[in-house]
């Protein structure tokens, strides 16, 4: 077989579950939380949250409670509002999951109506608005999420999924569905 040495980069995929079987690692980097010592002071309490100390986990304020699988979950996600290093402010908005093909990223359909003058009606209008969403959620098409304003995570992402509340019908299709919240 390989010869797998202990220095440089790791081309054997058994090599990450033994270097820290606290963390999932699925990346060919190492992943580790930017605030917590991987293989150091096991006694010291870095977060109010987990086992140990062994997980940075914070609160993000604004009544949202904190996923139970963020404080005992082993995932590494730096985009992460609980234990990431990101920041919710600006606007909270809620809006219909169409789209979950992409890793960590979700789009969202909000559906609005905009007034027309002339005719004086209202016409039917939307926008997707793409969102990353922390692997603490499990999150499907047709469920409704709520998601907070955060730095730029990406070119086109500048929201965080918050909270998620599970679809009631998965019957019909959701994707041109028009519905308001």
């Amino acid at each position: 077989g390989k010869k797998i040495s202990g220095y440089g980069r790791a081309t054997h995929p058994k090599v990450f579950v033994k270097m820290s079987s606290a963390l999932d690692q699925t990346e060919a980097a190492f992943q580790k939380q930017g605030k917590v010592i991987v293989n150091g002071a096991q006694g010291k309490k870095i977060s109010g949250y987990g086992k140990k100390g062994a997980r940075y986990v914070k609160n993000i304020g604004l009544s949202f409670k904190v996923p139970k699988n963020a404080i005992d979950g082993k995932y590494v996600d730096k985009k992460c509002p609980f234990t990431g290093n990101v920041s919710i402010r600006g606007r909270i908005i809620k809006g219909l999951v169409i789209s979950t093909k992409m890793k960590r990223t979700i789009i969202i359909r909000r559906d609005y109506l905009q007034y027309v003058k002339k005719y004086r009606r209202y016409e039917k209008r939307h926008k997707n608005i793409p969102a990353h969403v922390s692997p603490a959620f499990t999150v499907k098409e047709g469920d409704v999420v709520t998601i907070g304003q955060c730095r730029p995570l990406s070119k086109t992402v500048r929201f965080n999924v918050l909270d998620v509340e599970e679809a009631t019908n998965t019957t019909t299709s959701v994707k041109k569905q028009f519905r308001m919240f």
